[in-house]
């Protein structure tokens, strides 16, 4: 028997030895008659919050379904959805109207099965697509690959039972030229195989901006869309549809002429804000050296117009994007167009940023000393503050250094209970996580929690302590109080 376990609610759920879902969705179908049918393909942090959006569109009433893998990591979120549960924990609290108006309307059904893509007038595919890392022991990145192979299963999945006139929607971050040269012919494979025109179907690629965190809902709601289609009625087809979900009394839907430009929209976008971080890691540096405080310089300089986006120092990047996404346009460059040269800037800001963590250890080491038997808490996991999304997230190599060393580690998080990546229960209890009164606190993620009055109060009633503030998240005015009881230090910052 195979279980999948809810990592939010440790509530295990049996996987079906067999697909057969399909009494349920005619059920749910009946139900919802004469309203368009939506299928969200993948039911992660972007599938899963895309189907709410749809469930409550603006200007059409949908009866959304969203299919995902009957396996160890994805069953209990199809089980969890059709128990009334979302999934997902974020601080945005749309989520929870957003998913208690589609329970009430009986909208929204999570399955297993792909027979739901027979049904669907619009398909929209938000399935992962990872790249294959090779990198030494000093995390310079040696070499990465990308394997297509569960990504096209997932196409000839839909390709196998949609319409011949359904709209595939690609809002995955894929190669450039991928929606061209892979799904196209893998839908028209499966199409005329089924004895099916290949005439009518429509692909468009529309790349998701999605934002975990207080704005979760509005990142797909309201922020700008870029959007292309295989061919012009494909591109009309995906522009009447997001009209229906996107805001656009607030933001624009940008028209290109490709699915290829699209594609590279996304990756372009997402190298340059990894380029971007990549250059303030290496000036955070400097900056130590010369003992003076990045942050305010980056600042000073942010007031200037043009500079507003300069990035401040870190402990390295996570999440699901920027780790990866320089690595596919390059990988495509080579794959799909016949170059032999890669985007070598946009590999090494991603090799920088994996090396990131390494170079934190490092400060740690010269000004706190050996972390052997020295009890040490994290304060956050996840890539990014404010949510619950451990993906990628730099903090786990640190921990593993940290470990290595001969740290005694506890992991506090207010979002996640249990951290997949590294298969052991967070403390989401913060009183428990810093009451033993630790040697080292490590503040790993920008949650805002760890800036409150609340926990600089329990800080300040610790023994002396050493606070290693890795995110830039403590103000001057914390900083001044804390550092009259605790040794203080911040990555990027020379003197306290």
């Amino acid at each position: 028997m195979t279980i999948s376990k809810n990592p939010l609610t440790q509530k295990t759920y049996k996987i079906p030895k067999q697909i057969d879902d399909k009494e349920s969705i005619k059920m749910f179908l009946s139900q919802n008659r004469g309203k368009k049918v939506v299928v969200v393909q993948g039911l992660g942090f972007v599938g899963a919050v895309m189907s709410l959006v749809c469930a409550n569109a603006f200007k059409e009433e949908y009866a959304v379904i969203g299919v995902d893998l009957p396996n160890e990591e994805t069953f209990w979120k199809i089980q969890s959805i059709n128990e009334g549960n979302f999934p997902l924990v974020a601080e945005d609290p749309k989520i929870d109207l957003f998913f208690e108006e589609s329970k009430s309307k009986g909208n929204f059904y999570a399955t297993y099965d792909p027979i739901a893509y027979a049904y669907a007038d619009i398909i929209i595919v938000d399935i992962n697509l990872d790249v294959q890392k090779k990198s030494g022991d000093d995390y310079v990145l040696n070499s990465f690959d990308v394997d297509l192979g569960s990504f096209k299963n997932a196409i000839s999945s839909i390709g196998k039972h949609c319409k011949e006139d359904a709209l595939v929607l690609v809002e995955t971050t894929v190669p450039p030229g991928t929606c061209s040269k892979i799904v196209k012919p893998i839908l028209d494979d499966e199409l005329k195989r089924r004895n099916l025109s290949t005439k009518n179907i429509g692909l468009a690629h529309s790349y998701e901006r999605v934002m975990p965190g207080p704005e979760y809902i509005d990142s797909i709601r309201s922020y700008p869309r870029v959007y292309a289609g295989i061919n012009d009625n494909s591109a009309d087809r995906a522009k009447l549809f997001l009209e229906t979900i996107i805001d656009t009394k607030i933001c624009n839907l940008t028209r290109l002429e490709h699915t290829n430009a699209t594609e590279m929209a996304k990756v372009l976008e997402n190298s340059y804000r990894a380029t971007n971080i990549a250059f303030a890691v290496e000036w955070s540096r400097f900056a130590e050296e010369a003992g003076v405080d990045l942050y305010s310089i980056v600042n000073a300089i942010r007031e200037r117009k043009t500079h507003s986006n300069l990035m401040y120092p870190g402990i390295g990047v996570g999440g699901y994007c920027l780790t990866k996404d320089p690595l596919l346009a390059s990988w495509a460059r080579k794959s799909f167009f016949g170059s032999d040269v890669d985007l070598e800037m946009s590999i090494n800001s991603v090799s920088i940023n994996d090396r990131m963590p390494r170079y934190a250890l490092k400060r740690l080491n010269d000004v706190f000393g050996s972390l052997h038997q020295k009890k040490v808490t994290f304060l956050g996991i996840s890539y990014r503050g404010d949510v619950g999304d451990s993906r990628f997230s730099p903090v786990k190599p640190f921990v593993d250094m940290v470990k290595s060393h001969g740290g005694i580690i506890k992991l506090h998080d207010p979002y996640i209970s249990f951290w997949e990546e590294q298969n052991c229960a967070i403390e989401s209890n913060i009183d428990k996580a810093i009451g033993d009164d630790p040697d080292l606190i490590i503040i790993s993620t920008g949650h805002t929690l760890y800036s409150s009055k609340d926990i600089i109060s329990k800080l300040m009633k610790l023994k002396r302590t050493y606070i290693y503030d890795t995110v830039g998240l403590l103000k001057k005015k914390q900083l001044s109080d804390l550092g009259k009881k605790h040794t203080l230090s911040v990555l990027g910052r020379g003197d306290i």
